[in-house]
């Protein structure tokens, strides 16, 4: 009998060797203003498309290089260095700055990736998309505008390599004051670890977005279409909703259950740590 593919990415490093850095056991944090708006790329070939974005008076222009905009896996690098610098100043240090030092190997146990030779190869483009994609934003973090246009990061640069094969095994990352100013406001919510297991990247953005709006809350409703629309996905609305009915017929977002209403294209999104007596009222509807 042929054993069904799981749904998640496989837990590859079940025994972790955390942060290095002075952070024995982080948890992972994401910003909110990316986890509310569409900056990053949901597919796996380079989009070099402009992306403009506007709602409820936020609006958003996310322009690429010629490497294509940053992607939702690109982004793990951003989720990374956010939680050092949030931990860091949870913990009271004084001299956390913009520019974090990151062990490539720390960073992809950490995030549950493969530690192959080629994964490493593969970081230099993720951190050149990172620093190429430019954005322009009336978004605050922290309550700060920053008025400018931007990068994602504001520059990177190799600090240690392997003696052996040249290796880059440590790096340095600068943040744009955007993002750190984020880290350093607080601005961010924790992620549930098996985020780093979805493999999709409409999967990642969704749970990001149940992550943001569900919060403590029982519920989060939100129209299908609105929904398309925060999600940043290329696909066509009619593709989007079979999507949607794909990721709630897996069940597997970590920590959120979704329920997709036909007759009025609305999707629910409510805790798995709900009770019984909740779940049963979303599916009948009562609470609408």
């Amino acid at each position: 009998m042929k054993k069904k593919k799981s749904l998640l990415l496989p837990e590859r490093h079940p025994t972790r060797d955390f942060f290095t850095c002075d952070i024995l056991d982080p948890s992972f944090k994401d910003d909110l203003a990316s986890m509310e708006h569409p900056i990053f790329s949901l597919a796996t070939k380079p989009d070099v498309s402009v992306r403009l974005y506007k709602h409820n008076g936020n609006e958003l222009e996310v322009i690429p290089s010629i490497l294509g905009v940053a992607t939702i896996w690109d982004k793990d690098i951003l989720i990374y260095c956010i939680s050092q610098i949030v931990e860091g100043h949870n913990r009271g240090r004084t001299d956390i700055s913009k520019t974090v030092r990151m062990t490539v190997y720390d960073y992809l146990r950490t995030t549950n990736k493969s530690t192959a030779g080629s994964i490493y190869e593969r970081l230099p483009a993720s951190l050149d998309r990172l620093a190429g994609t430019r954005v322009k934003t009336n978004i605050k973090t922290n309550g700060e505008r920053i008025k400018e246009g931007f990068g994602l990061i504001d520059k990177w640069k190799v600090v240690e390599k392997s003696s052996s094969d040249e290796k880059m095994t440590a790096i340095e990352i600068t943040l744009s004051d955007w993002l750190y100013n984020a880290a350093k406001g607080n601005d961010v919510l924790t992620l549930d670890r098996d985020y780093f297991r979805l493999r999709k990247g409409l999967e990642r953005r969704i749970y990001e977005l149940a992550r943001k709006h569900c919060g403590n809350q029982k519920k989060w409703k939100i129209r299908l279409k609105l929904l398309h629309k925060k999600s940043g996905s290329k696909s066509t609305i009619k593709e989007f909703r079979r999507n949607i009915k794909e990721i709630i017929s897996c069940n597997h977002l970590p920590g959120y259950r979704v329920y997709f209403i036909n007759d009025r294209d609305l999707v629910v999104f409510y805790s798995r740590n709900g009770n019984d007596e909740l779940i049963k009222d979303v599916i009948q509807g009562a609470l609408f």
